[in-house]
């Protein structure tokens, strides 16, 4: 049984891995999708030290526990899914964007859906956090690319600001990296196995997820509908980018709709799942 779920999480590794490659989709929608996320996020704010006191009564620092079960089989998931898997997404979005990109806007808008039908969701006052959200993306999606350069320091920052990115249903860390000016130089630098960068990269991604997880946790742990309803705005926000790569690339519109509904029949799946699931239990 521990088998089979870990190579369950692996599989949502792998799924994650693949989206976060594809501008315009997060990693953080698919752990959404999949139900992992709010395990995520805790598990990633809970990576530190504490202060425990001894036999002696003195204080020490003592490394907290750590959710194996979950971020080895993930992260294997993530690292082959990113290794292994981007030149087939780059072949996809380069021979069949529109497909590839019609299927993402299905996953997407039929997962915020599935969310917004969660029980204390869909308020009033969450509307507003859906609105805030949909309308942050959207202002992001439709901002210009920035021309900043390569130096390590801008690598080193492009990895904390993506990885927040890449955490954040909707918010995609591929198209944080696209505004800032890196994501061709670092799909390069990973194919180049250009490990000045890649290192740099790491420890920002590093350093940017350890401190962003702990406000991500707060917030679901003590505002957990309001936050959802932010991130369902972030989701909705973010099929600009998906919609309009399929209106400008977009020559037959019979491979559009069978990938749409291929993407829709997925998530109404793996929802009919997580419902027997809960019955059961």
């Amino acid at each position: 049984m521990k088998l089979r779920v870990s190579f369950g999480i692996f599989g949502r590794g792998v799924a994650m891995g693949m989206a976060d490659i594809v501008p315009g989709v997060s990693g953080g929608t698919i752990a959404m999708i999949t139900g992992i996320y709010e395990r995520l996020v805790r598990g990633i704010s809970n990576l530190g030290f504490a202060k425990v006191r001894d036999e002696s009564g003195e204080t020490r620092r003592k490394l907290k526990k750590i959710d194996l079960d979950l971020f080895v089989p993930l992260v294997i998931g993530i690292a082959i899914a990113i290794i292994l898997m981007s030149n087939v997404i780059l072949y996809l979005l380069d021979h069949q964007p529109s497909p590839t990109y019609a299927f993402f806007f299905a996953v997407i808008l039929t997962s915020a859906f599935v969310f917004l039908r969660q029980k204390g969701v869909l308020t009033f006052f969450n509307g507003i956090y859906v609105i805030v959200g949909f309308l942050a993306t959207f202002a992001l999606v439709n901002s210009g690319v920035l021309e900043l350069g390569h130096e390590p320091y801008i690598i080193f920052f492009a990895g904390m600001v993506a990885v927040c990115a890449m955490i954040l249903p909707g918010i995609s860390g591929a198209l944080i990296l696209l505004f800032l000016g890196q994501y061709e130089y670092m799909l390069d630098a990973l194919r180049s196995l250009s490990w000045l960068d890649i290192v740099l990269f790491i420890t920002g991604a590093v350093i940017g997820l350890l401190a962003f997880s702990r406000l991500l946790n707060h917030l679901l742990k003590n505002y957990r509908n309001s936050t959802i309803a932010f991130l369902i705005g972030l989701m909705l926000g973010a099929l600009k980018l998906p919609y309009d790569n399929i209106a400008i690339t977009s020559t037959n519109l019979l491979p559009v709709l069978i990938a749409a509904a291929a993407g829709f029949l997925l998530i109404a799946i793996m929802e009919l799942e997580l419902r027997s699931r809960k019955r059961k239990a």
